[in-house]
């Protein structure tokens, strides 16, 4: 009967084969909707493994895959995730692997989670005959490219369809090595991009009584919007409201017709975060009564907060406590970065938490999105370890 165990011991004779494949997707990086040849690279894996129903393409793209083990099984339907995209980054490391595409780097760790979903579900593929039920493997493209994410354009074409919960993780440089990070509920906040547009009359900067200043309207938005987290949100509820840019103007003595601020909101409950674009037009509007101008505020929704269900992430905590031990499985804080994972969570059952790869010695403790971030190899069969025995313990557990 398998065993735990079994899954662990597979996961670290495949280490070698897992760093090749991780060296290979971070040599040949692929920026979010053109992951064409890590699509087909992936695609042809998981049919060598023996999976079935292999879907390639999202969006009208040929990046993204699904693939199904045990089909027809009865029992329920488990479901693993993977991103798999780049980011537009200079890689500044000096490895024998480093990227070989211009501009482009894994620099958030999406080759190593290719790769040890990759392993996974080769070792699944291993033990079907063990498994009372069904395995879905998602490798998923665009998970940084926000707008137009590719979860949410892979729920929406039906791959979760038949899917029962679903798991994934990230790669984390922020946790030790060897660890792994837990977290019940919300865990990573959700991200809106605002703009704000101020409209007063432009005139002299010598003649400030005949024009209709927008940028003091626009200054006093940016200040009165910080008392939204310091006035209006609970002290112990964490939101952030940040400026990422303002523009006005383009000549020294010219007061300018309009003023333009970016920014974005952050949360971990889905009412707040709904409340926020609210309670800003409040302030705009008010503001703008004031000094005379006329201001709009647009909204752009990009993904909800990443909230961990109570049942897989019992689950996902107790495989990591099995797989690592208990005394390197730890809750994470909260982590107000964003992830498309939620898009998930929103149609089934679901936890996301995070595999350690933090070595000072390595040069592995680097951020994430840095041009010098790196994943220490040790870190991979543990990764290995806990998707695959989170499939297992989820179809052995039942509900």
């Amino acid at each position: 009967m398998l065993q735990l165990s079994d899954l662990k011991r597979m996961a670290q004779e495949e280490h070698q084969e897992t760093i090749r494949l991780r060296h290979h997707f971070h040599s040949h990086p692929e920026l979010s909707w053109k992951e064409i040849e890590t699509s087909r690279t992936v695609a042809e894996m998981l049919g060598d493994f023996g999976y079935e129903n292999i879907r390639t393409g999202a969006k009208g793209t040929e990046s993204g895959v699904a693939a199904d083990l045990n089909v027809g099984k009865e029992g329920r339907c488990v479901a693993l995730r993977a991103d798999m995209d780049a980011l537009p980054v200079q890689e500044q490391n000096d490895l024998p692997y480093r990227s070989q595409n211009d501009g482009v780097m894994h620099a958030c760790g999406h080759d190593s989670h290719i790769s040890m979903l990759l392993t996974a579900a080769k070792n699944l593929a291993r033990v079907k005959d063990d498994l009372p039920g069904r395995v879905r493997i998602i490798f998923q493209p665009a998970e940084e490219y926000g707008i137009e994410s590719g979860a949410d354009y892979m729920t929406r074409e039906g791959v979760l369809d038949g899917v029962d919960a679903i798991a994934g993780c990230h790669i984390w440089s922020p946790l030790e090595t060897g660890k792994m990070a837990y977290r019940y509920g919300p865990t990573m906040a959700s991200c809106d991009k605002w703009q704000v547009n101020i409209r007063g009359a432009g005139g002299h900067g010598a003649m400030p009584h005949l024009a209709v200043d927008p940028t003091i309207a626009a200054s006093n938005f940016v200040s009165t919007l910080q008392t939204v987290v310091s006035r209006e949100v609970d002290p112990l509820e964490t939101v952030v409201v940040s400026i990422g840019s303002m523009h006005a103007g383009s000549a020294f003595n010219v007061i300018p017709e309009e003023a333009e601020i970016i920014g974005n909101y952050r949360a971990f409950d889905p009412g707040r975060r709904a409340a926020l674009p609210n309670i800003s037009q409040r302030i705009l509007d008010g503001i703008c009564a004031a000094l005379r101008c006329e201001g709009e505020l647009e909204l752009t929704p990009f993904v909800s907060p990443v909230i961990n269900e109570k049942h897989t992430t019992d689950i996902v905590r107790e495989t990591g406590e099995a797989m690592l031990g208990a005394e390197n499985v730890e809750e994470t804080p909260l982590v107000m970065v964003s992830e498309d994972f939620s898009f998930y969570q929103e149609k089934i059952p679901g936890t996301f938490f995070f595999v350690g790869c933090r070595n000072p010695g390595k040069g592995t403790d680097v951020a994430h999105h840095h041009p010098r971030f790196n994943v220490d190899d040790d870190a991979l069969p543990g990764g290995v370890a806990l998707l695959s025995g989170f499939a297992y313990n989820y179809l052995t557990r039942g509900q």
